[in-house]
């Protein structure tokens, strides 16, 4: 059975950046489902694993406009340090969760900070990056009904939402 959309496909894979460094990996751990056609996976990798079937290994580069985007300027901005109220100790690296103008929330990360400001980046991390995948798909599967109805794989125990 080929990879195709509203197939489960069941896989492992290891993410390395272009020096060389892992930055993350399946491998020791449960494997990744996922449902093809239904963008539960980065665009880049979901297509270049589009008709491979189980036991293939893919050895993939995707683009940053294929992956995380391209990293954008404009998602970087300073605040008031006052901004962050209840926070007693902010530090570079440091995750927080925020929200747009409809109450959306998104991920920002403090990338620099001073007495009176913090600069804050909400590109993703790998934004910008260029994404090296090593695959090797472990089962592929005809989706359920109700997989292809909310548009992601289920676990084998079933799932709530």
């Amino acid at each position: 059975m080929k990879v195709t959309k509203d197939k489960v496909v069941s896989m492992h894979y290891t993410l390395k950046n272009d020096t060389g460094d892992v930055i993350d990996s399946s491998e020791g751990k449960e494997t990744m489902d996922f449902l093809q056609g239904h963008g539960n996976i980065i665009p880049g990798l979901e297509t270049a694993l589009e008709g491979s079937k189980k036991g293939d290994k893919v050895e993939v580069s995707i683009e940053p406009e294929e992956g995380y985007g391209l990293k954008m300027d404009d998602a970087i901005q300073e605040i008031p340090r006052t901004a962050l109220q209840g926070i007693d100790e902010v530090t570079i690296g440091m995750q927080l969760q925020s929200q747009d103008q409809d109450g959306n929330p998104f991920v920002v990360t403090v990338i620099k900070l001073d007495d009176e400001k913090i600069t804050v980046d909400a590109n993703h991390p790998l934004a910008g990056e260029t994404l090296h995948f090593s695959v090797s798909i472990e089962d592929v599967r005809d989706a359920l009904e109700e997989e292809v109805s909310h548009g992601h794989a289920h676990s084998a125990g079933g799932h709530s939402h």
